[in-house]
């Protein structure tokens, strides 16, 4: 599946790998970070497949809770479509996160991102066993059109492009798909993401407008840490400073101040973020 052009978060901007990976929002470089490394380690047999899957039983049974976080960062086997997932995951959740996602009580920041992305890996987990005839129990690819989609609906309109053929943002979700099903590969975790990415575009953007209800908040707790707005990363100007000998350590990590939630604007409930980039650009 080819991804949309564009380089990835303007590493070439940044000096480097390092620099690059630094500069990702929080979320995404966890997500990433997590996806790439796990992804190597069952390639080159560190761990098994099974280990890192969805599997209730051992879930419940052996109290395996890593499965909760494994089996949303399995891109896959060895292959280019490993390459090109890995690609979307951090060039697609990299816009939405950093663009602005729907404010749902954290003023379109950091929180409301992470609370939507907890809602799309609950959705994943709960909706697993009716699609377990046609979905595989790891759900890397099925999140990241999930938040693709989210991100094509705030921006409908915000241009993008697929080897050169240019169309807006509301139509890439379903040209990836439509490639894939021309190319003959498996498409139903991708139907998943963005059935579920519906479900909260509907909920969070349809539902206030048509009937001036809120359904979706984001935790007071999650607002309390992250703070509103983009949480501002741990940063350090002289790392030496914040440790003893040759040891070095972060200073601590400062975020937004917490306020009420999300402002209210007439009687159609919150006024649901800002638009977010192109995607495929820096």
């Amino acid at each position: 599946m080819p991804p949309a052009e564009g380089r990835i978060g303007g590493v070439d901007d940044l000096g480097g790998p390092q620099e690059w990976f630094n500069s990702l929002p929080v979320v995404t470089k966890f997500w990433f970070g997590s996806t790439f490394a796990l992804t190597l380690a069952v390639n080159f047999g560190v761990f098994s497949l099974y280990n890192v899957a969805w599997v209730w039983e051992s879930f419940k049974s052996n109290f395996e809770i890593w499965r909760v976080v494994s089996s949303f960062c399995y891109m896959g086997k060895f292959d280019m479509s490993t390459l090109f997932g890995l690609y979307m995951l951090v060039n697609f959740s990299k816009q939405y996160e950093a663009g602005g996602p729907y404010n749902t009580g954290g003023g379109g920041g950091t929180a409301d991102f992470v609370f939507c992305f907890a809602l799309g890996c609950l959705g994943c987990l709960i909706t697993y066993p009716f699609l377990a005839g046609v979905i595989a129990p790891l759900f890397a690819k099925n999140m990241t059109f999930y938040i693709l989609y989210i991100w094509s609906k705030q921006n409908p309109n915000k241009p993008a492009n697929i080897w050169g053929f240019p169309l807006k943002a509301q139509f890439l979700p379903f040209a990836y798909l439509a490639i894939t099903v021309l190319m003959g590969g498996p498409y139903w975790d991708i139907v998943h993401g963005i059935g579920l990415g519906h479900l909260y575009y509907f909920t969070v953007d349809v539902v206030p407008l048509m009937y001036a209800k809120d359904v979706i908040h984001t935790p007071q707790f999650l607002i309390d840490y992250f703070g509103v707005g983009q949480y501002v990363p741990p940063v350090a100007a002289n790392p030496r400073q914040q440790g003893f000998g040759n040891n070095t350590f972060n200073a601590p990590g400062r975020v937004n101040p917490p306020s009420d939630p999300a402002e209210r604007s007439g009687s159609t409930g919150y006024n649901w973020g800002r638009g977010g980039q192109t995607l495929g650009n820096s």
